[in-house]
C-alpha cells in the first residue's frame, strides 16, 4: 500500500511539474511579443518613455468608431448565434435525431469555405441590404453568425452531451412547465459553461475578423488599426496591445465564472422541481 502511494505521489508531481513547464513555455511564447509590443508603443523618437500613441488613441474618432462597432457586433453576434443555435440542437436532440448529423454537417460546412469565398457569396446580399434596408456595419453580425457556426457549435454540443436532456425536458414538462421554461430554467443554467465558452470563441472571432469586413468595405476594429498603421504605427500597436488586454480580461473573467464550485448533483427529477417550484410560489 505505501509503495502504491509513493508512485501516485511520483506521478502527480511529474504531471505538476509538467504542466508547470509547459504553462512557462506557453508564458514566454505569449508574454515575449506582447512586452515589445509594449515597450514600442510607449517608445519616443528620442528613446525615452511616454504614453503619447496611448493617450492619442481617443484623438481618431474613426479607430473609437471602429471599436465601438466592433464591440456591438461582438454582443449581436453572440446573441444572434445563441438564439439560433441552443434551441434548434435542443430540438433536434429531442425529436429530430435524424437530422442531428444534417445540423452539424450544415453548422461545420464554413469551416471549409474560405473567407473570401464567402464574400464573394454575400457580397449581393449586402448590395441589395444597402440600397433598401440598411447600410450600417452592423449588417456584418449576419455574416458573422455564419462565421462563427463551427466553433459555437462545437462548444454546445459538448456541454449538451455531457448532460441528460431528455430525462430533465421530461421531468420538467412532467411538472407542468412550458417550453420557454423548460430551456430558461433548466436546459441554459446547466449548459451555462458551454455558453459561456460559444460566448468567448464568438466575440474573439469576431474582434479578430478583418477579410470580410475589408472586402464588404466596411470599417470594424481590424480594418481600422490596418489604416492606422499606415499614419501611426505607434498609435497602431497600441490600440492593438489593447485589444489584446480587453480579450484577456473577457478570457479570464469568462473562466472566473464558470470555474465557480458546483453543488453535487441530485436526481434529475429533483433538480428540476426546485426551480419550477420556485417560479410557481
Amino acid at each position: 500500500m505505501a509503495l502504491t502511494r509513493s508512485v501516485q505521489r511520483t506521478r502527480r508531481l511529474k504531471l505538476q511539474a509538467f504542466r508547470i513547464a509547459i504553462f512557462a513555455l506557453a508564458a514566454v511564447f505569449f508574454l515575449i511579443p506582447l512586452s515589445a509590443m509594449v515597450e514600442f508603443s510607449t517608445r519616443a523618437n528620442n528613446g525615452s518613455r511616454t504614453l503619447e500613441y496611448w493617450q492619442s488613441i481617443t484623438t481618431y474618432p474613426e479607430m473609437t468608431d471602429a471599436i465601438v462597432a466592433s464591440l456591438q457586433l461582438a454582443v449581436i453576434t453572440s446573441f444572434a448565434m445563441l438564439v439560433l443555435l441552443v434551441p434548434t440542437m435542443v430540438w433536434v436532440r429531442l425529436k429530430l435525431h435524424r437530422l442531428n448529423r444534417i445540423v452539424e454537417f450544415i453548422c461545420l460546412l464554413p469551416l471549409t469555405i474560405p473567407a473570401i469565398v464567402l464574400v464573394v457569396g454575400l457580397f449581393p446580399m449586402y448590395i441589395w441590404l444597402g440600397t433598401n434596408l440598411s447600410d450600417s456595419i452592423l449588417t456584418l453580425a449576419l455574416a458573422y453568425v455564419v462565421l462563427v457556426l463551427p466553433y459555437c457549435y462545437r462548444a454546445l454540443d459538448a456541454g449538451l452531451g455531457a448532460i441528460d436532456v431528455k430525462t430533465l425536458t421530461e421531468a420538467a414538462r412532467s411538472l407542468g412547465a412550458g417550453w420557454f421554461t423548460v430551456m430558461w430554467r433548466i436546459i441554459v443554467p446547466n449548459i451555462s459553461n458551454a455558453i459561456l465558452n460559444a460566448t468567448l470563441l464568438s466575440v474573439a472571432l469576431v474582434l479578430g475578423e478583418y477579410t470580410i469586413a475589408n472586402n464588404l468595405l466596411y470599417n470594424n476594429l481590424q480594418v481600422e488599426l490596418v489604416h492606422l498603421g499606415r499614419a501611426s504605427a505607434g498609435t497602431s500597436i497600441a490600440v492593438a496591445v489593447g485589444s489584446l488586454f480587453f480579450a484577456f480580461v473577457l478570457l479570464v473573467a469568462i473562466a472566473f465564472v464558470g470555474g465557480r464550485p458546483r453543488r453535487q448533483r441530485a436526481d434529475p427529477v429533483a433538480a428540476v422541481a426546485g426551480p419550477l417550484q420556485a417560479s410557481q410560489a
